[in-house]
């Protein structure tokens, strides 16, 4: 029986001591990812393909005390080499991970179908995409996700010995994308993120055997530069609220917060009892468009 003194937030959310991985992590959610956790006690390395982004992101948004933000690489998920190299030098510095945070994406191509002739959507769709792009989209948002958590497996297997049974976990950021029904012009994004979300499931029933969970978290709109195709100095973005309400169907009527997104973070990561979810964080979105 717990003490009620042992259910204050600062205790059930606080992650010093943790390690974390953040793929992606140079803006964007990677990014807010990162500074929940960092905010919170933990050290957090964050590694994507641009070193200035994240030498600009670490030193923006450092917390200055307890946890801490470190700029790691290059590295370019869909290469095996970047991710064995990643492993490698993470296993030199820690003994051990407690949580992975896959954030690396990319959008991929556009293309509304908005016409009413078949012949005329053929046209325009034939056009607009190829095989290729697929192929990118689906590499860096679902395959990148897969061999990126089996890389990392043996730090997170030994992070569990040390914070418990299932304690370390992975963290997938999917998209609500991957659950709606509407192809919002990009029909190879929302294909992936429904392959993420899909990932998930099976990698969570897969390596609970080796002691860690994998959660996703399907975000709405989010600033970030994958929606707003731009960043500060400090590697933050911004989504305007008419932007968002444009759309017709974000009940919120603006995009997500940091505070929102960080609040999702730390749940799955100190939720033991969690395994294999899937966490919506859309503004009620898919409660207007069609999905589940």
């Amino acid at each position: 029986m717990v003490k009620t003194s042992e259910l204050h937030v600062t205790k059930l959310f606080s992650v010093k001591g943790y390690v974390c991985v953040v793929t992606g992590g140079g803006s964007g959610i990677g990014l807010m990812s990162a500074q929940a956790l960092a905010a919170n006690g933990a050290k957090v390395y964050i590694t994507g393909r641009r070193t200035e982004a994240l030498e600009k992101a670490a030193k923006s948004h450092d917390p200055g005390e307890g946890g801490k933000i470190i700029p790691f690489g290059p590295c370019d998920v869909t290469k095996k080499y970047d991710l064995e190299k990643l492993y490698g030098e993470i296993a030199s510095k820690e003994r051990y991970i407690n949580l992975l945070i896959c954030a690396a994406g990319i959008s991929g191509t556009k293309a509304e179908p908005d016409q009413e002739s078949a012949s005329s959507l053929k046209e325009k769709l034939w056009k607009n995409e190829t095989f290729e792009q697929w192929n990118e989209t689906y590499k860096t948002d679902v395959t990148s996700v897969y061999f990126t958590t089996v890389a990392l497996l043996p730090l997170l297997q030994a992070g569990t010995k040390t914070q418990g049974h299932l304690s370390a976990s992975v963290i997938v950021i999917s998209s609500m994308s991957g659950i709606m029904r509407h192809a919002q012009g990009h029909f190879s994004y929302n294909a992936a993120k429904g392959g993420t979300v899909h990932l998930t499931k099976l990698m969570s029933a897969e390596f609970q055997k080796v002691r860690v969970r994998v959660n996703s978290i399907a975000p709405g709109y989010f600033p970030s530069e994958m929606t707003t195709k731009e960043s500060g100095d400090d590697m933050k973005s911004k989504l305007p609220d008419e932007k968002v309400q444009e759309k017709g169907h974000v009940p919120m009527g603006r995009a997500g917060s940091d505070e929102e997104m960080a609040q999702a973070v730390l749940f799955l990561a100190k939720n033991a009892y969690v395994n294999g979810e899937i966490i919506a964080v859309d503004g009620g979105v898919l409660n207007v468009v069609a999905g589940r």
